[in-house]
Formats: C-alpha cells, sequence, structure tokens
C-alpha cells in the first residue's frame, strides 16, 4: 500500500460528560493543527444530528469555513453530508462559497445513510433513501458543473473544479459502481454491515467487492479515488492503548442502540474487531495485511469510535504520521511542513 495522501478524520465526538460543544470544537481544530503541521493531507468531519455521543456537528461547511480560515495549507473534506436530508440546491451553494474561501482545497463527499431519529427530525422518515439520495446527487453534480438552474443562470459562484471532487460512500458494490460510472471518488467506512453468512468476515474482505466494482465501472482514462477511512488509534504503551480503547468501546455501545445506524455491534469485542489499537509497530503490523488499503489514494484514519480523549487522540495523530504512515509508504509533502 502507497497512499498518495494520509487524511485525519475527526467526528467531534463529546468524551466526557462535562464537555460543551465549544469544548468539542476547539479541540477538534486544535487537532486538526497539528494534522496540518505533522504533513497531513485532508482533515475530514462528518455530518451528525441530536446525539453528542454518535457526532457533534450537523454544519460542516460552517465548521470548516472556520478551519479552513485558521489553517492555510491542509485540504478539507465532508464524509459525509447526508444529502437525503438537504436541498441540493442550498448544498451546492454552501460547498461552492467554502470552497471559494478555502482557495480549492474543498473535498465533497456525500452519502444516502444517517441514523434513524435524523431522519424522524426532518420528516422523512420511511422514504426510499436510495432514490431519493440518487436524485439530489444527480442536481448537486450539475449545479457544480455549471448547468443552469434558473432560464439561463448557474450556479453562483460558480464552483470551478468542485464537481472533479465529489465523492461517494457507501455500503454496496452497486453504490460503488455508480460512483465509479460518475468518475467519483469511493469512500470507503471504518466498519461495515456483515452478511450473516459470513459473520467473522474481514473488514477488507467485505469490501474488495466494492473496489472491484468501482475500478470496474470508472470511465476509460479517469483516475481512481478511493478514500479508505480507518478506525485507528496509537499510543507508545500497549496495555495503555487496549485499555483506552475498551473504554471507548463500552461508551459507544451505550449509544450505538439508538441512533438507528448501520453499525451491529453487542459486545466490545465486537465494536472493536475493525478497529487498528495498539502500539506504532503493532498497527503496521495489522494495516499491512488490510487489501482494501493497497488500492487506496487516501488512508484516512480517525480514533472514532475509541474516542480516547483530546491529549491520547494528539499523540495517536502524532504516531500514525511520524511511525505509521511512512512505514506504509506514504511521505509528507516537504514544501508543507517546514
Amino acid at each position: 500500500m502507497t497512499p498518495r495522501r494520509l487524511g485525519f478524520f475527526t467526528r467531534l465526538v463529546r468524551t466526557e460528560p462535562a464537555e460543551d460543544a465549544a469544548t468539542v470544537y476547539r479541540q477538534a481544530l486544535e487537532q486538526i493543527g497539528l494534522a496540518e503541521r505533522l504533513g497531513y493531507d485532508t482533515a475530514w468531519v462528518a455530518q451528525h444530528h441530536l446525539d453528542p455521543g454518535e457526532g457533534g456537528l450537523p454544519s460542516p461547511f460552517v465548521f470548516l469555513a472556520h478551519a479552513a480560515a485558521r489553517f492555510p495549507r491542509i485540504r478539507f473534506g465532508t464524509a459525509i453530508v447526508t444529502l437525503a436530508l438537504e436541498d441540493p440546491i442550498r448544498v451546492a451553494e454552501d460547498a461552492a462559497v467554502l470552497d471559494e474561501l478555502a482557495g480549492g482545497r474543498l473535498e465533497l463527499g456525500f452519502g444516502a445513510g444517517g441514523s434513524r431519529h435524523a431522519f424522524e427530525l426532518f420528516g422523512v422518515a420511511g422514504v426510499d433513501r436510495q432514490r431519493v439520495y440518487a436524485d439530489k446527487l444527480a442536481k448537486v453534480g450539475a449545479a457544480l458543473a455549471g448547468a443552469p438552474l434558473v432560464g439561463e443562470r448557474p450556479l453562483n459562484p460558480p464552483a470551478a473544479g468542485l464537481r472533479d471532487r465529489l465523492w461517494q460512500a457507501t455500503f454496496s458494490a452497486g453504490g460503488a459502481a455508480r460512483a465509479g460510472r460518475a468518475g467519483d471518488g469511493l469512500l470507503l467506512s471504518k466498519a461495515q454491515p456483515r452478511d450473516p453468512a459470513a459473520p467473522d468476515a474481514t473488514l477488507w474482505e467485505i469490501q474488495q467487492p466494492l473496489v472491484d466494482a468501482y475500478l470496474d465501472a470508472l470511465p476509460a482514462g479517469t483516475a481512481a479515488r478511493i478514500g479508505a477511512s480507518r478506525g485507528v488509534f496509537v499510543a507508545d504503551d500497549h496495555d495503555e492503548a487496549i485499555a483506552l480503547a475498551e473504554r471507548g468501546a463500552s461508551r459507544f455501545l451505550d449509544q450505538l442502540g439508538r441512533n438507528g445506524g448501520p453499525e451491529v455491534a453487542s459486545s466490545v469485542d465486537e465494536v472493536l474487531r475493525d478497529i487498528y489499537v495498539g502500539t506504532p509497530d503493532e498497527v503496521v503490523a495489522r494495516l499491512s495485511e488490510d487489501s482494501a488499503l493497497r488500492h487506496a489514494t487516501d488512508f484516512i484514519v480517525q480514533a472514532h469510535p475509541v474516542d480516547p480523549g483530546h491529549a491520547a487522540t494528539l499523540r495517536s495523530t502524532e504516531l500514525i504520521a511520524t511511525k505509521v504512515a511512512p512505514q506504509l509508504g506514504w511521505r509528507p509533502d516537504e514544501r508543507t511542513t517546514r
């Protein structure tokens, strides 16, 4: 595996009951700032509604606009905006404004999924998510490509180049093929629903058919873009890493049943089965087995669902950039780390 880019992903999750949103946002910005100094290529955020244990950011474009003003080099990505819950033209407008302010540094990721309570919140519970998503995705793509929206009037401001930086997240080979046919990037999740007939399949065994479907569907001459998100928590000491991981997994179990999302687990071991935890050498050994990562152009790391706290996340972010990713073939751009 030789990923061209290394990404840092924060879910902006509260790890202590006393933490308020301002604290979570401040800590996330500090983590992104460290990632920029260490040479990470991208910083990703996810959109979540209502449940702070699932994720604390309902308005990713607002947050990323603030981050872009503070950090001049690192690129910013959404993984994901739940497009089925949004007005596609407003999403295109917000993305175009953010990309303009950030100097063309936005990577725009979409998905159809989302928690049950989020769809209830917006009054669209029970809709055909995939149909609604496909319709809205087509409208966003057309707007970003400059198609007339009313009469002859296109999107304002125009989103020069942003259409070529779209990504689609999916759990299915059909969804991966759709992303490929569109020439979009493919976002692979850190966890994946399992077939009851193969409950012990590894994450990369489940995701390899998605990678194959995506690559087969890409138009001739279109460069592949595959972003593989992985739950990774690295510490200097093995026992410390395991203890913090188990604590975080236990906390995650408490809220997992409330969010109605696709992840299913009934024990701490099941929460952690797809998460890479340990010392740098231990994590490198496990990541080297991940065949889906061998196709990845973007290796995107997140501490969720371990969520070990701010200080431990900072240290993990540092160890990944200095001890883990280099052993997997990644090198920071020397021009951006001076």
